[in-house]
């Protein structure tokens, strides 16, 4: 026999007895649905908490912070040593002052000389009083775009940190109370920003609306500024505060290639923690989240295991009950020359595709009904989730769980297969 001669008996021998081979197989599919729907949702989650997380700045940003003094909290006093840098302190109620480090614009210069870091900027967080469009003033959040990553946007487009103007992507909800109609119709039209300073004077800056975005999980009042109006609110907050206060900042960003590697980009963290910089990117920030998603998703997954657990029992129950119904046969295919290898290749051969047609039908399934899911969720409990698909099935995922319950079948026939490979042909052929 060659193989397709054995993939052809193998199927044929796998219905001889429909009841029992359709049962393993409900097993099989249970195990391989609940694997496929659990790991449908973490991709789909994932996936748009990526997108979501990304807003806050392309994955080639590096935002870097001063490396914090260590200290054992029963060590007692720590000694004072001055440093350029100011230091912020607080802390109360018997517990140990935290200690915040600020930068200034020597350490951008710093940060600058470390090769493969470029557009080293201070990552201030602009807080304008109010926006207000064609009619009245409303209250307002703002964020620095960073990197070139922008939110997703339903009109025009995010902003450019390359421009010198003036620029601002506001939220859908911001549209109508603007005085616009439409998302549309707000593109390319000046909106005015209350700034008030340290003197307690207010003034105004205004910036064009490149686009208006998506809502997202950072919420609906959120606008998001270039470097240029970044710096302009910045500057017009710090009037009438001493020059060596208005230079400090927590935060720095840097960019660094996109197509640095892992190890590249950490490199760049070993550098900057040589120099008394701590760098952490998006997907350091990203990294707590998911793994915590992985946790569920693994005890989801638990679930769908000890199904298929079981149904690798009953593949193992099914085949050895074939084998003994087919003793003869087996005696008779060994009288006529069939080596142990082939007879073990034959059993082992009905228990993958055993496997197969139920890891089949199972992610067939889960992808049936997580497409149904996503559709009902969107005009239901997921419309205040735009972009979100809450079940995504990626190729990549469905082959992994069809090939790896192929690979479990295997396993779970490979008792039956030995022992239908090692039958004496002349106790076989007397067996009745």
């Amino acid at each position: 026999m060659n193989l397709l001669d054995l993939l052809q008996t193998a199927s044929d021998n796998m219905f001889r007895s429909k009841i029992r081979t359709f049962l393993t197989i409900i097993a099989i599919f249970i195990g391989a649905m609940t694997i496929t729907l659990t790991n449908g949702i973490g991709t789909g989650i994932k996936s748009y908490l990526n997108q979501q997380l990304g807003n806050l700045g392309a994955t080639n940003v590096l935002f870097i912070t001063l490396s914090a003094p260590s200290a054992s909290p029963s060590s007692g006093p720590q000694k004072y040593t001055y440093s350029a840098n100011s230091q912020v302190a607080s802390g109360g109620g018997g517990r140990r002052a935290a200690v915040q480090l600020m930068m200034t614009s020597a350490d951008l210069k710093v940060i600058g000389s470390i090769p493969g870091l470029t557009d080293v900027t201070a990552a201030h967080s602009p807080s304008p009083d109010y926006v207000q469009g064609t009619g009245d003033k409303y209250q307002v959040a703002m964020l620095p775009q960073y990197g070139s990553t922008t939110a997703p946007m339903v009109a025009g487009n995010g902003v450019s940190n390359s421009s010198s103007a003036n620029q601002v992507s506001i939220p859908q909800s911001y549209v109508e109370p603007l005085g616009y109609r439409s998302n549309a119709a707000v593109i390319g039209k000046t909106v005015t920003f209350g700034v008030t300073n340290a003197y307690g004077v207010q003034s105004t800056v205004t910036a064009t609306v490149t686009g208006v975005q998506q809502n997202n999980l950072l919420g609906e009042s959120t606008l998001y500024a270039n470097n240029a109006l970044t710096t302009q609110i910045q500057n017009t907050q710090n009037e009438g505060i001493p020059a060596a206060l208005a230079d400090t900042f927590q935060t720095a960003y840097a960019i660094f290639p996109s197509n640095y590697t892992t190890a590249q980009i950490n490199h760049l963290k070993s550098e900057l923690t040589a120099k008394g910089y701590t760098g952490s990117t998006i997907k350091d920030k990203e990294s707590t989240i998911f793994n915590a998603i992985d946790v569920v998703i693994d005890v989801l997954d638990m679930f769908g295991g000890i199904a298929l657990l079981a149904a690798s029992f009953g593949i193992i129950n099914t085949l050895f009950m074939s084998v003994q119904e087919r003793t003869k046969e087996i005696g008779l295919m060994k009288a006529l020359g069939m080596n142990p290898r082939r007879i073990f290749l034959l059993f082992s051969i009905e228990a993958v595709l055993i496997g197969f047609w139920g890891s089949l039908l199972g992610v067939a399934v889960a992808s049936l009904v997580g497409k149904a899911i996503n559709a009902i969720g969107q005009h239901g409990f997921l419309k205040n989730f735009p972009g979100l698909n809450l079940l995504t099935f990626p190729p990549r995922t469905i082959l992994t769980v069809i090939i790896g319950i192929m690979l479990l079948a295997f396993l779970a026939g490979t008792l039956p297969a030995l022992r239908a490979s090692r039958k004496d042909p002349i106790e076989a052929l007397r067996y009745e």
